[in-house]
C-alpha cells in the first residue's frame, strides 16, 4: 500500500475499485490496521489499496468528512460503496470488500 497525495488520489479514485485509509503517524490504531490492511490488499489484487496521511492532506480528509482515524473507504468508479471507522479485523474487512466488489 503507498501513501497517496490529493493529486495521485483523484486519479485513482474514478479507475474500478479502490480502498483508502486515512491515517497519521501518531495514531495508533492506525499503526495496528496497517499490517492488517497490507496483508488483505495481497488477497485483492483487482482492488488497489491506498493510504492518505490526514496531515498532510487535511483537504481531501474533510472532502470525505473524516473527523475520526484510521477511516477506511470503499470506492467504485469514485464512489463510497462502504466505509469503516477504527480498528477492524481481517475478516471483517474481508467481508466488506466482498460485498462492496465481489
Amino acid at each position: 500500500m503507498c501513501i497517496v497525495n490529493e493529486q495521485e488520489f483523484n486519479e485513482l479514485k474514478n479507475n474500478g475499485n479502490l480502498v483508502v485509509d486515512f491515517f497519521a503517524d501518531w495514531c495508533g490504531p492506525c499503526k495496528m490496521l496497517g499490517p492488517i490492511m497490507e496483508k488483505v490488499a495481497e488477497e485483492y489484487p483487482d482492488v488497489t489499496f491506498v493510504k492518505v496521511n490526514v496531515d498532510d492532506e487535511q483537504d481531501l480528509a474533510v472532502s470525505y468528512g473524516v473527523m475520526s482515524i484510521p477511516s477506511v473507504f470503499f470506492l467504485k468508479d469514485g464512489e463510497v460503496v462502504d466505509q469503516f471507522l477504527g480498528l477492524q479485523q481481517e475478516n471483517s474487512i474481508k467481508d466488506k470488500l466482498n460485498k462492496a466488489y465481489r
